[in-house]
């Protein structure tokens, strides 16, 4: 089941309470959500206070090239890994300078994944001045898909979990 622009909304605007709260700001390195993880937050009024923006790596070459990813971690672990994540993280909060907390989010949606891949990502979260947390992510469709609705229902997934588990991670 596709997630529920309201549930988005509802987490986005939690989020957005908690960094007014503690006056922090956030930015994203985005892949397999190429964006939509900003695109949700951004649609809570005030939120340009808190969100300095994301960073959309769709590519191998954009997250070396824009970000500083190194090469060879990718080809070491692969592009959807726990260390490709956490670089991201690193790498947009040390060329964002006024944003206190990173989120990054890489994955394979298919539906030409290779098995072991397909529906998973991998999600980071890094605090300046702190190691980054990983966390994989199992992305869900409903069975019968085609691969456009399948992608679609990844994507809603994956951002509904990044927001979820950052917000998690902020109340802790």
């Amino acid at each position: 089941m596709i997630v529920e622009q309201h549930k988005l909304d509802a987490l986005a605007n939690a989020l957005f309470q908690v960094l007014e709260r503690t006056g922090e700001g956030l930015v994203l390195a985005e892949s397999c959500t190429a964006g939509l993880i900003a695109a949700s937050l951004a649609r809570v009024p005030g939120m340009s206070r808190r969100l300095a923006g994301s960073y959309v790596v769709y590519q191998i070459d954009s997250k070396v090239r824009w970000l500083a990813v190194p090469a060879d971690i990718i080809q070491q672990y692969g592009v959807v890994s726990r260390e490709v994540a956490a670089s991201m993280a690193m790498q947009a909060l040390i060329q964002t300078p006024h944003a206190n907390i990173a989120m990054s989010i890489t994955g394979h949606l298919g539906p030409d994944a290779p098995p072991e891949l397909d529906g998973r990502a991998w999600l980071s979260i890094v605090r300046r001045g702190s190691e980054a947390v990983a966390v994989p992510l199992r992305l869900k469709s409903e069975s019968g898909d085609d691969a456009l609705r399948c992608r679609h229902h990844r994507q809603a997934d994956a951002v509904h979990q990044a927001l979820a588990t950052l917000l998690g991670e902020l109340q802790d």
